[in-house]
């Protein structure tokens, strides 16, 4: 057995045998290069009660490499791709160091969703939101948790109508949305242009409806 393989498999055993962390890691396809690793949602945060999985790829020199982790739940967050769950964390890049581990990296995972670092975002619109509406942000990745993790109120928010959900994945307002499509433009645009815009919180009295009119006539 190679040490790559022999570290993998003592690792997956400890966290197996750890009760407390509430960390797990399954084989995906029988390999144990492959993992599904998944933990909840920190308490007091929008991501409270969520369940969190993540794909996990052990490169070929793990442990002197980083291992490649992405979120296969969709989480709104500045630091995670809302697209492809790509995450900007220093310690899968430069600041790896063997001495890490994956429930260890993924517990900072964990804490990376209870501080948030939009100075250094993945998803550059999701970090405009946290810094320039912070309840709204907070409102968005709530919903985001019930939707796409099983966060509290998931029937409340998989039975509410399709519109509704668009706008509200998009941390916008309705009435806002409402506003345009009255002048006939779509509402797929209308929630497109409001989100580059980051039409939210303060930024809706410094953004003309003129230049939102202008954008969606572009578009």
């Amino acid at each position: 057995m190679d040490a790559r393989l022999r570290r993998v498999n003592k690792e997956i055993a400890d966290c197996k045998n750890d009760k407390t962390s509430n960390i797990s890691l399954d084989l995906i396809d029988n390999s144990p290069f492959h993992l599904r690793g998944s933990f909840p949602g920190p308490e007091d945060t929008p991501y409270e009660g969520g369940h969190f999985e993540v794909d996990i790829v052990i490169p070929d020199s793990y442990p002197f490499q980083p291992v490649k982790m992405k979120f296969i739940t969709k989480v709104y967050h500045p630091n995670v791709s809302s697209a492809s769950g790509a995450i900007c964390l220093d310690i899968l890049k430069d600041a790896w160091s063997p001495v890490l581990t994956l429930k260890s990296t993924l517990i900072s995972l964990q804490s990376l969703l209870c501080s948030p670092e939009p100075n250094d975002p993945q998803d550059a619109e999701v970090a405009k939101h946290y810094t320039t509406s912070k309840g709204s942000f907070d409102e968005t990745a709530r919903y985001w948790t019930q939707i796409y993790a099983g966060g509290p109120g998931t029937k409340e928010a998989k039975g509410s109508k399709g519109a509704k959900d668009e706008v509200a994945i998009a941390g916008l307002e309705k009435a806002h949305v409402d506003q345009f499509e009255a002048l006939g433009f779509p509402r797929n645009k209308v929630i497109d242009v409001l989100r580059r815009l980051n039409y939210r919180g303060a930024n809706v009295a410094q953004i003309s409806e003129d230049r939102i009119v202008e954008e969606l006539l572009k578009s």
